[in-house]
């Protein structure tokens, strides 16, 4: 008599590959459930407000909609990637891809510098990180801390002898317990922030070339803001927009793509017809059409406001060609025969889509992701070059770039702004020959 084996346990999971499916889920669930948050919320703040409050209620809604509803579905995403495993397949493109060293430290030195820009505040920022003062200790650089006046540090006048009733300028602060022995200042690496701009009072002449003394590693500009403050918060502000914008790109894109090859017959020509309208409407005027119509409103709009609708714009006209790209793979992978065994033991319409022709097709799409991810990065810096991006104020790498233009007699300002853009779009082309490499269907599949 044969005993039948009992199928073997299957192996731990490695921890690396639960974090990436938690991380994706996090990002996917936050932004799709963001912006559903964010639409609901304008639709109805106004709602419950007063005609004196016109605008708010609408700006209110948006941010608390994108916030709590964006964290569930980060949650829920999270939690639901978080049961997903990897086939054997996608592990050996990881690996292959992990074997590309050019791609795979470019990765590790872009995510490095992007994680540090995360935690700016303790890097850049004319907070300090720590003071000591009689006795007690404070962390200004905490994102809830309080701000506290010079006059509660011992300092009853400033620097032009007006009253110090204000926060405190911790680089005087600084100086000042030097001199007395009253306490102890320790402030970041920068002691700067980006749109804190220095008087001509103060001794320096600006644009100012870069000065290790005084910290301006990179010197500052025409009104005396710091040159890597800017670069550095600009370099986070950029980068979470361009990534943002390629997660809503593709989502669109793979949604409308997938319907589109799935169904085919008048959902793939009505599709077709009116995507071909849509690509006809020409960018650039829209922008231009919506920056005016936010500057002409009768109320102020937040930054972060502004941003956001700088956002859906380039998505609005930048998700066609990715559903284009679906479309054609899901045609492809229709015909297989995988699909039609499926189709006759009866699977349903979402699990032949979710469970056999996303994870066949998706791969493809995977390999566009961080040369998207460098034209948003290009389109964004493009339009603050123009004047019709960032709102004013917002650190901006286009911005820089115009000024070093209007300034040539301050090369500094240029060179800065250009070499950190081609630094960062170098990385990402990196990655992204790495990850087409890694990713090639041809070196993995084959079809009888």
């Amino acid at each position: 008599m044969i005993e039948e084996q009992a199928n073997p346990d299957p192996p731990a999971r490695p921890t690396w590959e639960l974090v990436v499916w938690v991380l994706v889920g996090l990002v996917v669930g936050f932004v799709a459930g963001g912006l559903l948050g964010g639409l609901l919320g304008g639709l109805f703040g106004n709602f419950f407000l007063t005609n004196a409050e016109a605008g708010a209620g609408f700006i209110n809604g948006v941010k608390q909609g994108f916030l709590y509803v964006g964290a569930a579905g980060a949650f829920i995403g999270g939690a639901w990637c978080a049961s997903k495993r990897f086939n054997p397949q996608t592990l050996r493109k990881l690996k292959r891809f992990y074997g590309i060293k050019r791609g795979y430290w470019s990765l590790v030195l872009l995510v490095g510098a992007f994680s540090i820009s995360l935690l700016g505040q303790f890097f850049v920022n004319n907070r300090a990180l720590l003071v000591v003062h009689e006795g007690r200790t404070y962390f200004p650089a905490l994102p809830f801390a309080s701000s506290q006046t010079g006059m509660d540090f011992g300092m009853e006048t400033d620097a032009e002898g007006q009253e110090y009733s204000y926060e405190v300028n911790y680089r005087e602060l600084k100086a000042h317990f030097q001199v007395t022995g009253n306490g102890t200042v320790v402030m970041p690496l920068v002691p700067y922030s980006p749109e804190e701009t220095r008087r001509i009072g103060d001794g320096t002449q600006h644009p100012s070339p870069p000065n290790f003394k005084t910290r301006h590693f990179l010197g500052t500009d025409p009104i005396g803001q710091d040159i890597f403050a800017r670069l550095f918060y600009g370099f986070r502000i950029t980068l979470i927009f361009a990534l943002m914008f390629t997660l809503v790109v593709y989502l669109i894109g793979v949604v409308i793509g997938c319907l589109m090859g799935y169904y085919g017959s008048w959902v793939d020509l009505l599709g077709q017809r009116a995507v071909e309208v849509w690509q006809n409407i020409p960018f650039l005027y829209m922008v231009i059409i919506a920056v005016a119509a936010i500057s002409d409103l009768p109320f102020k709009l937040p930054a972060w406001f502004k941003i956001l609708m700088l956002l859906i714009i380039m998505v609005l006209f930048s998700w066609t060609s990715m559903t284009y790209y679906m479309r054609t793979s899901v045609l492809r992978e229709k015909s297989r025969d995988y699909v039609a065994a499926a189709q006759m033991l009866g699977a349903s319409t979402p699990r032949i889509i979710f469970n056999h022709l996303l994870p066949n097709t998706i791969s493809t799409m995977v390999t566009f992701m961080p040369f998207t991810v460098a034209t948003a990065i290009i389109s964004i810096t493009a339009l603050d070059y123009l004047g019709f991006g960032l709102p004013p104020g917002t650190p901006s790498w286009g911005r820089m770039l115009q000024q070093g233009v209007a300034n040539l007699h301050a090369p500094w300002i240029v060179l800065s702004a250009f070499a950190a853009m081609v630094t960062v779009l170098t990385l990402v082309t990196f990655i992204g020959e790495a990850v087409r490499e890694a990713f090639d269907p041809k070196k993995f599949t084959t079809y009888e």
